[in-house]
């Protein structure tokens, strides 16, 4: 293998759509030795007010000021002039001179979205050229588990507006023997509960993630709802496959207290907490995400507190894939869990430190995808590579959702005996599985 050829000649940015047909970045990267990588960047619509900036144009003729060729000229002229020669294999130092370059604390002068196309780009053009798989890659030789499906099947909040107050309800098939099992466990509950919804007489339309978005009276009811399509697929709760919430508390977070409207009620971070309690004795809830504010800190603890040995307590806005954030959910005991987002915080390189870092301190780790997606397929091959446990992609729907498990469909295919799927080893330490 000539080294040489692995120095970056070129890098090319271009303006697509996502998934809610919005812009975003593609980026391509070229090897002297010929070798490409391409790597496409998602964008989340309820999104944590830490994240990395992602730089739209605010231009109202044209996308309704949400282009991206701001970030585009940003790649295509200054990124490319700065890297344009480095070799692909060393992804922290191209990282590192990005983030340098960039020279914010939020990435806000070149784009987290430009920077993050070009990460990601170099990284699959490095794992081209050394002619593996971008899980092997990243992941080395050990990288062969599977990851657990946490499929969001309803949607809500921001991603169905009309739906319910809290925005995710999943169902993690933790008693699959595979992840082709899992996924087929997913697709039949989803079609059951596509059945129940209709005949009930409910909307069977779908949200951005691909979960169904029927208007709801209640938000227990989308539980009940999933708890019987669950049964007339056969499987049984609580056992086969179990739930998983992503409120996305921030959104109906107003002047210190939590509002549900769809409950007609306003509560207080311990009356939350003790709303949750109430749920997770009464239905088989094994994950809360994002259940109270990004700025709850107090209340968090108290989360943690109450629910942290029965479910995992899973932070997404209160920590943007910062280790920063991190570092001080984990001095003050805010969470088990933490959610990974790539273009939450900018690159590959610090994306990994993060997943690190909180493996390090015994957390579970859920790689994720955003709202608006691609068909880009890098957050599958990612979970595999750091032994994640989990990946959030959405509903056995929609093509850019289908593309991350179809990906892991073939790289379960790939890994062929040395395919590991841990089901309920995923959840070792909780007392809910055990029991």
């Amino acid at each position: 293998m000539n080294i040489e050829m692995a120095s970056i000649k070129s890098v090319k940015a271009r303006e697509i759509l996502d998934s809610r047909g919005n812009p975003t970045l593609e980026v391509e990267v070229m090897l002297v030795g010929g070798t490409i990588g391409v790597a496409s960047v998602p964008s989340g619509v309820s999104t944590g007010k830490y994240e990395a900036v992602e730089l739209r144009d605010g231009d109202s003729s044209r996308y309704n000021g949400l282009g991206v060729l701001r970030a585009v000229g940003n790649v295509n002229n200054d990124i490319a002039a700065e890297i344009i020669g480095m070799s692909a294999l060393e992804q922290q130092v191209i990282d590192q001179k990005l983030i340098e370059f960039d020279g914010t604390a939020n990435k806000s002068r070149l784009g987290a979205n430009a920077i993050l196309g070009v990460s990601l780009a170099i990284a699959k053009a490095a794992a081209n050229f050394s002619g593996i798989p971008l899980y092997r890659y990243l992941g080395g030789a050990k990288a062969h588990p599977l990851p657990v499906p946490m499929l969001n099947i309803l949607n809500g909040g921001k991603h169905a507006l009309g739906s319910t107050d809290f925005q995710e309800f999943m169902i993690v098939p933790l008693g699959a023997a595979n992840f082709a099992q899992a996924i087929q466990m997913g697709s039949e509950i989803y079609h059951f509960l596509y059945k129940v919804l209709k005949d009930r007489g409910l909307n069977t339309n779908i949200g951005d993630e691909g979960g169904f978005a029927p208007q709801l009276s209640c938000n227990k009811e989308a539980i009940e709802l999933i708890l019987a399509a669950t049964d007339l697929a056969g499987y049984k709760a609580g056992e086969d496959c179990f739930l998983a919430l992503d409120p996305a508390a921030s959104s109906f977070y107003q002047n210190g207290k939590y509002v549900l409207s769809r409950e007609g009620i306003t509560l207080t971070a311990e009356e939350m907490v003790d709303y949750y309690a109430n749920w997770v004795s009464n239905y088989p809830i094994i994950s809360i995400e994002d259940g109270l504010a990004e700025d709850d800190w107090v209340g968090w603890v108290l989360l943690m507190a109450k629910l942290g040995r029965e479910i995992q307590v899973v932070g997404d806005d209160l920590y943007v894939t910062n280790i920063e954030r991190l570092e001080r959910g984990i001095a003050e005991k805010t969470s088990n869990s933490i959610l990974i987002k790539l273009n939450q915080i900018g690159t590959l390189s610090e994306t990994l430190a993060v997943v690190k870092r909180a493996q390090k301190a015994g957390w579970r780790t859920i790689i994720s995808h955003r709202s608006g997606e691609t068909e880009d397929t890098t957050i599958a091959d990612l979970s595999v590579a750091v032994d994640a446990g989990f990946i959030k992609a959405g509903a056995p729907c929609r093509g850019e959702r289908l593309a991350k498990y179809n990906r892991l469909l073939r790289i379960e295919e790939e890994l062929e005996s040395n395919a590991r799927y841990p089901g309920k080893e995923a959840f070792y330490n909780l007392v809910k599985v055990k029991s």
